[in-house]
């Protein structure tokens, strides 16, 4: 329970170079393929070891990042459902996250019905969307969205 007492992960390894990297990071581009309607394992990893920024915002009462800065993020998922409704979870899950990390989420980028080894290029809009969004994320200086702005290929 170290989180719980300093905010912080007692288990030393790379986690700590990666949450350093994404808390300096003014743009976050968080992307994963959906398993049974949420993130792969590889990220809920990521996102539980972040466990400690959670209790160091709400147990301890403590800001993670102490200077005001225009932080955003995005989020790009490809799942192999015909469904949209493969999303719906990783929204709540990402919004979560976001708050702890202190990042404003801006958009997301969905692409359904990709299942294979490299379906995604039958998607051809898919990479073009990509590149368009993570080039609004970067340039960005309006002002942000009440919710993230929701990109939904199929």
């Amino acid at each position: 329970n170290a989180c719980y007492t300093t905010g912080t992960c007692e288990i030393q390894d790379d986690f700590q170079q990666l949450l350093k990297k994404m808390l300096d990071a003014d743009r976050l581009i968080f992307a994963t393929p959906i398993f049974f309607m949420t993130v792969c394992a590889q990220a809920k990893m990521l996102i539980d070891r972040s466990q400690c920024l959670w209790a160091h915002k709400y147990v301890l009462k403590k800001q993670i990042i102490t200077t005001e800065r225009d932080r955003r993020a995005m989020v790009i998922a490809v799942g192999g459902s015909k469904s949209t409704k493969q999303f719906e979870s990783i929204r709540l899950t990402m919004k979560s996250y976001f708050d702890v990390l202190q990042i404003n989420y801006v958009t997301n980028l969905f692409i359904n019905k990709v299942d294979g080894l490299s379906e995604i290029q039958k998607h051809p809009s898919a990479l073009k969307e990509a590149f368009r969004l993570g080039k609004e994320l970067i340039t960005a200086e309006s002002p942000l969205p009440q919710k993230p702005i929701n990109v939904e290929l199929t």
